[in-house]
């Protein structure tokens, strides 16, 4: 039977994995469509004119940035062709995101200032967007940014707090993280729109709303036809803000002592997306996050080159005990995933206490089930890679539960991925009132 909450709707069968499977179908996610305002006609550059140029775009981060916000970005971007800078503005390139995330910057603020970029993308986040906002370096390049008729935009507390404090949106549609509407409301015209655009001012609500506002970065950069390449590997949902579902079969209850102890493997090419939303999710719901490096240093290098630094190296983390483990994807760090012989004994020890695990994107297909930690088991899986599963009958479903086995599909899934596992570990409604806050859902 199905039990549904409200936007989480979790499956479970009457009498038969068969009939469950009937019972939910994902949307075909070949095309998914984006709510973007624009409140003026504005020239998109073609993909051809654009083959020969790599755009340059910044990515300022600071202290308390939104870590989500900042790595999907520079993610996206870059998988369309753009050359990316990731600036700190702090003293040094190492900065602490939001909810203990380590990013290492590429370069200082000051190192950029005699630099012209295509486009200037501020992340949220409090307290960053605010050392953003007062960083005069950037103030003087976003604002040159727009004199001079280049791209700029911000999502969530940025447009309010930086855009809107150096009045560059006077006049102009605007959007932000609901908490910033009013004080929006006094430098601009407030929408409430997912992903608003006023002639070259782009500005989006919150981490739920980054990858719609990524890809509209792209559009304006590289125009619609790079855009659709770059958002149909990234499995996005068909409509962002409506409900989701997670397929749940066998179902039993996650138990744990006080606080969850969530593992976080990262390595080098792990997929940056993934691994921010999984453990920026699960922060925010309560969980004792441990990120551990699959190697022999701290700071790894993802799949798109954003500069991740882990908690502990995993030869100090697999000393405890975890109830929960989770594999981000990325074919590098999948790859690094199964041939690590202490991570992948930590899963078979996993699996034979009964406890859970879990793994998206690459890592179902290329750890989970070469070391036979899917026997048995429904799971989905990367679609490129789901004819490695040996079972693929429910590969077609965005989210997979069976029993203590939590599988998902790649970076467009995480959010939904990230959001079954507080609905598993701490209730459904703390799941639908953390969407909610992350703008994933509509409030």
């Amino acid at each position: 039977m199905a039990s549904t909450f409200h936007h989480l709707t979790i499956l479970s069968p009457p009498s038969s994995i068969a009939l469950a499977t009937r019972l939910l179908r994902t949307i075909p996610l070949s095309s998914p469509s984006l709510s973007v305002s624009t409140s003026r006609s504005n020239k998109h550059f073609s993909g051809s004119a654009m083959a020969s140029a790599a755009r340059k775009v910044l990515v300022p981060i600071a202290n308390g940035s939104e870590s989500t916000e900042s790595v999907l970005v520079v993610d996206i971007l870059r998988r369309a062709g753009a050359d990316v800078t990731v600036a700190s503005v702090e003293k040094q390139l190492r900065v602490e995101a939001r909810r203990e995330v380590k990013i290492i910057a590429d370069a200082l603020i000051s190192d950029c200032a005699d630099t012209t970029f295509d486009l200037i993308s501020l992340p949220g986040g409090i307290p960053g967007a605010a050392t953003l906002r007062d960083c005069k370096i950037l103030e003087s390049m976003v604002k040159k940014q727009a004199a001079d008729g280049r791209f700029y935009a911000a999502i969530c507390a940025a447009p309010a707090l930086a855009l809107g404090s150096w009045g560059l949106l006077k006049g102009k549609k605007a959007t932000g993280y609901p908490h910033f509407m009013e004080q929006l409301s006094a430098s601009a015209i407030p929408v409430e729109s997912r992903v608003q655009q006023d002639g070259k001012v782009v500005t989006s609500r919150g981490p739920g709303t980054t990858m719609e506002f990524a890809i509209v970065l792209v559009e304006q950069l590289f125009g619609k036809d790079k855009a659709d390449e770059v958002s149909a590997p990234l499995v996005m949902r068909p409509n962002h803000g409506d409900e989701y579902n997670v397929l749940e079969l066998n179902p039993m209850e996650w138990t744990f002592d006080n606080c969850p102890k969530v593992l976080v493997p990262i390595a080098d090419g792990t997929e940056e997306m993934e691994a921010t939303i999984i453990i920026d999710v699960l922060r925010n719901a309560g969980a004792e996050v441990v990120v551990a490096s699959v190697g022999d240093k701290l700071d790894i290098v993802a799949s798109r080159k954003v500069k991740l630094a882990a908690d502990m190296l995993l030869e100090e983390a697999v000393k405890f005990s975890y109830d929960l483990i989770v594999l981000p994807g990325g074919l590098g760090g999948a790859q690094a995933f199964a041939n690590s012989e202490q991570l992948v004994n930590l899963l078979k020890k996993q699996k034979e206490a009964n406890r859970p695990y879990g793994a998206i994107c690459a890592s179902p297909a290329l750890v989970l089930e070469p070391h036979g930690l899917l026997k048995g088991k429904k799971a989905t899986s990367f679609p490129a890679l789901c004819n490695k599963l040996s079972d693929q009958s429910e590969a077609e479903n965005r989210v997979v539960i069976d029993g203590n086995l939590i599988t998902s599909r790649g970076p467009g899934t995480s959010m939904e991925f990230a959001l079954a596992i507080v609905a598993k570990l701490f209730g459904p409604k703390k799941a639908l009132d953390l969407a909610k806050r992350l703008i994933f859902v509509y409030p």
